[in-house]
């Protein structure tokens, strides 16, 4: 097995190339799901020179299991539940409504550490480009295209670096367009395919957002 990119800088810089047809375009926005996502479209929004936005998505982790997704929420109350894994589990709603309760009290937090008091941008009538670092059961990804879908866009694109080729064919079938980089045979998890998957702060989070309003002024 080959990596694919150095870090996100790489990876962000790689998509962006794929989404050339987008540059300058006036109604285009690039909102970064939280926290790896947001490096890379970082340097996809600069590349393609247009807005960049956070939309915090935050996934539901079956208890002692917590890597393992029972489904998502994001920004607008939208949430996506994972019925064949809390089937197979034998997850009890009350479980499902305590981890879901705890999860959007951390998006709340979230929200305003990342925006620091700034209002989101809106997303009605623009072409939306969702991304993040890599997408593996796409949960997070599923909540996030639901939520936007209800803020009335012109259209919604998903663009990964790396994904599960399943999952690309999935959210085909939520969004306009999807963009996958790279689909390997063997996907297993995202960070094996980076050299350098250092976990990204809240820090460089709100770091990256100042520096593309700046730009952008």
């Amino acid at each position: 097995m080959s990596l694919l990119f150095h870090d996100r800088i790489d990876a962000g810089r790689q998509l962006a190339a794929r989404l050339a047809r987008y540059a300058h375009g006036s109604g285009v926005l690039v909102l970064g799901l939280p926290r790896g996502g947001i490096p890379v479209a970082y340097e996809v929004a600069r590349a393609l020179d247009v807005p960049l936005d956070v939309f915090v998505v935050r996934k539901l982790g079956v208890p002692g299991h917590e890597e393992l997704a029972m489904g998502a929420i994001a920004s607008g109350n939208a949430q996506i539940l994972n019925d064949d894994v809390i089937r197979q589990l034998h997850i009890p709603q009350s479980t499902v409504d305590q981890v879901a309760a705890r999860e959007r009290a951390e998006l709340v937090r979230c929200e305003r550490a990342y925006r620091l008091k700034r209002s989101a941008m809106d997303v009605a009538n623009r072409i939306v480009i969702l991304v993040d670092d890599g997408l593996a059961t796409g949960a997070s990804m599923r909540a996030a295209v639901l939520a936007v879908k209800q803020m009335g866009p012109a259209g919604v694109v998903i663009a990964v670096p790396v994904a599960a080729a399943e999952t690309c064919e999935l959210m085909r079938r939520f969004v306009d367009e999807v963009i996958c980089v790279y689909m390997p045979e063997s996907f297993q998890a995202v960070g094996l395919w980076y050299e350098d998957f250092e976990q990204t702060s809240d820090e460089e989070v709100r770091r990256l957002l100042i520096a593309s309003r700046a730009r952008e002024r």
